[in-house]
């Protein structure tokens, strides 16, 4: 298994209840899958550099984890579908 990190970056406005649901939705996605979450951080709103879909601050969520690359395809995936990610970057760890 690679090592790879996850930086999304999720909608300031969503409530507390939901971003936790949101979070929680990508860890489970990896461990499903046979993948390990070694770290999850969770960065806190913050200023993004330019407007992202008209919003100038989000909530970023940073995942290390363990897993083979069907794993980092799903996640992007499913991401990729969500409207509360207002960015993503996965990144394999050399």
């Amino acid at each position: 298994m690679a090592k790879y990190e996850m930086l999304y970056l999720l909608n300031s406005e969503m409530s507390e209840e939901a971003r936790e649901a949101e979070i929680k939705k990508y860890a489970d996605i990896v461990t499903s899958m046979g993948g390990v979450v070694e770290a999850l951080d969770k960065w806190g709103v913050k200023k993004t550099a330019y407007p992202i879909k008209f919003k100038t601050d989000a909530f970023f969520v940073l995942m290390t984890f363990s897993a083979e690359g069907p794993v980092v395809a799903e996640l992007d995936r499913v991401a990729g579908i969500s409207g509360d990610v207002l960015r993503r970057m996965i990144t394999k760890i050399a």
